[in-house]
This record gives structure tokens, C-alpha cells and sequence, in this order.
């Protein structure tokens, strides 16, 4: 067991704390017993004294978990009466300890003599009373944390679910337009030929989990599937080089985090080109940041400091939105215009690998 489950495991962890407290008291006062040269004899004082403490302030517990949510003024109140009476009955019992045991028998004149110089062990219970309120709100403060951060996980896993499966329809209306296109034209052969891919391409999407990353790798065969879609449309007319180091290929991004942009090159610089055009991607290891490239031949853009002046579409916007939630400000997306002509996008995130044990057997 970890010291987060100990925490975690109230009773356990008050025990041990109990315990573990007052074995420490002992320890101090046995240290002190040496300073001033007391007989060994008063070891059997301070134990009993220590185990009468444990004993006598396992009670408060029960009464402070009875008055935890009443007023301030009633809690302090408690604290300080149940403390007095506690430190006081125990002061009377540490003295009888030490007459009976340490000084054989010995008996004051008066009764009251037993209530005399109190205050340090009231003080003693304060401090223990004190110690228990602490680590109780401790442990509140780190519940709610948790509660807070797994509600603010909940809502960032919904608002990448959303983003994410914005992409499906917005691709799907584009290639379906596209095929209705074929049929209309009567290329029936490439127009089964997408709905082929579309129906592959739609099987991968529906399997990778939304909220997970995937290796890059992955998201290669991903594009490789929707490129294929879209070759069957452009056939010559799309060309499209890929350059990812041996390093690269294993690094962690979120799915289909590319998928958007080539879509976006493919409808503004392919289109729109009667002769069409080349995609270049491009993703390398640097400083531990993984660097993705896209960069197409196309007439460009227009750029503001990094940023398209004008967006129509939602490939682009979705894409910075998922890279915001996942990686906050530690992330970097720049586009620039390329030359001699074309658009430039550049992506900047931190490397992480998947590890070999969580890898799944193929």
C-alpha cells in the first residue's frame, strides 16, 4: 500500500497517525528522562503515561466526527472543554503513575495536589485536537481536488469527444458529395471505388478511441485510407510525399489530428488546380517536442500572425480547439505561406511514446 492509499483509507491511516504519535511522545520524554538522569524505573512510567493518552484521546475522535458540521463557535467550544477535561483527567493519571511507580507509593497530603500543573498536558491534548482538525481538513481538501479534477477530466474528455466526432460528419457530407458527383457523371466504377475506401476509412474511425492517442504510425495508415478515397476523385492529379524519421513514426497524437488539415490542402490547393498538386508531410523528433509538417503547392493564403485572416470551415478551427484542451498552452500551430506558392502548416507538441508493455500483441 502507497502513502495515496494510506491517505485515501481513513481509518487505517488515523490509526497509524494515533499510534505512530504517541510511540513518539514516549520516545521524546524517554530522551528527556536520560538528559536529567532519571532510574531507568521511569521507563514504565512514560510508557503507561503515553498508553493512557492513546486510550483517553480516542474518544475525541468519535466527539469532533459528531460536532464537524456544527457552528464555528460550538466547535471551538467542544475543542477547548473536551481538550481541558481530557488533558486534565490525564494529567491526574500521569501523576498517580509517577508517585505509585517511580516514588513507591507516595501519596500528596491533599487530593487537589493531583490537579496541580495541568496546563501541559491540556496543552498536549490541544495540540493532538489540532493535529486531528488539520489532516481531517487535509483529507477534504484533497477529495474535493480529485472530485474537482476528475469533473474537469470528465469535461474536457466531452469537449474532445464533440470536436472529435465533428470531423466524421464534415468529411463525410465532403466524400459523399463527391460520389453523388461520379454518379451524377456516370463513373460508376470510381464511384464504388469510394464508397469501398469510405466504408474501410469509417470502420477505423468508429474502432480508435476519440479520447485516446494513437501512435502516429496509426495516424498515417488513417490518412493513407482517406487519401485513397480522395485518389480515386483527383487519380493523377494528387500527389503526395511523406517523410516521417523511424522515431517519429512511435510518438503519441491525437487521432486523425492530420486528417483535417490534408483535407483542407486537397480542397483549396487540389481542387481548385486544373493540373493539381503535391502534399508534402513531413514529422521529426526535436528537443523532445515532435515537429509536424503539411505543406502544399497551392495558391495560399492569407496569414495574420500565424493564422488564417479568414476561416469558412471547421477543419482548422477544430483542430487548434482538440490541441487547446489536450495540451493547453503547451503546444504551438503556425501557418505560413509557402515558397514559391502553397500553404505551410507547422505543429508543435510534446513527444511522448507509448510505452512497449502497453502495447497490445499483434
Amino acid at each position: 500500500m502507497n502513502w495515496q492509499q494510506l491517505v485515501d483509507n481513513r481509518q487505517r491511516f488515523f490509526w497509524v497517525l494515533q499510534v505512530s504519535g504517541w510511540i513518539g511522545y514516549a520516545l521524546l520524554n524517554y530522551i528527556g528522562s536520560k538528559v536529567f538522569e532519571m532510574r531507568d524505573i521511569y521507563i514504565f512510567v512514560i510508557i503507561l503515561n503515553a498508553y493512557a493518552g492513546c486510550l483517553m484521546t480516542i474518544p475525541l475522535r468519535y466527539l469532533y466526527r459528531k460536532v464537524w458540521n456544527a457552528g464555528p463557535w460550538v466547535l471551538i467550544t467542544v475543542v477547548f472543554t473536551s481538550s481541558y477535561i481530557t488533558g486534565t483527567l490525564w494529567s491526574v493519571l500521569q501523576k498517580f503513575n509517577l508517585w505509585e511507580i517511580y516514588r513507591h507509593g507516595f501519596r500528596p497530603d491533599e487530593w487537589f495536589y493531583y490537579f496541580q500543573q495541568g496546563l501541559d498536558s491540556v496543552y498536549i491534548i490541544l495540540c493532538w485536537s489540532g493535529l486531528y482538525f488539520g489532516i481531517k481538513y487535509y483529507q477534504l481538501l484533497q477529495s474535493e481536488r480529485q472530485k474537482s479534477l476528475k469533473a474537469l477530466n470528465m469535461a474536457h474528455e466531452a469537449q474532445l469527444k464533440m470536436l472529435r466526432y465533428q470531423l466524421n460528419p464534415h468529411f463525410l457530407f465532403n466524400t459523399l458529395n463527391a460520389i453523388s458527383t461520379l454518379i451524377l457523371i456516370e463513373e460508376n466504377k470510381n464511384a464504388n471505388q469510394m464508397v469501398s475506401k469510405l466504408s474501410d476509412f469509417l470502420r477505423y474511425t468508429l474502432n480508435t478511441d476519440p479520447i485516446k492517442k494513437v501512435p502516429l504510425e496509426k495516424e498515417l495508415y488513417a490518412l493513407k485510407l482517406y487519401l485513397e478515397i480522395e485518389e480515386v476523385r483527383f487519380e493523377d492529379r494528387l500527389t503526395v510525399n511523406v517523410e516521417i524519421s523511424d522515431t517519429a513514426k512511435e510518438a503519441l497524437v491525437p487521432s486523425m489530428i492530420l486528417q483535417p488539415i490534408i483535407e483542407n490542402s486537397i480542397k483549396y490547393a487540389i481542387a481548385n488546380t486544373i493540373s493539381g498538386g503535391t502534399i508534402e508531410i513531413k514529422a521529426q523528433i526535436f528537443a523532445n517536442e515532435l515537429l509536424l509538417e503539411v505543406v502544399d503547392n497551392g495558391p495560399g493564403a492569407e496569414i495574420e500572425d500565424g493564422q488564417l485572416a479568414k476561416i469558412s470551415g471547421v477543419g482548422i478551427a477544430n483542430t487548434k480547439d482538440r490541441l487547446k484542451t489536450l495540451y493547453e498552452n503547451n503546444y504551438s500551430f503556425v501557418l505560413s505561406n509557402n515558397e514559391p506558392s502553397g500553404l505551410k502548416v507547422n505543429i508543435r507538441i510534446p513527444y511522448e511514446r507509448i510505452s512497449k508493455k502497453a502495447m497490445p500483441n499483434e
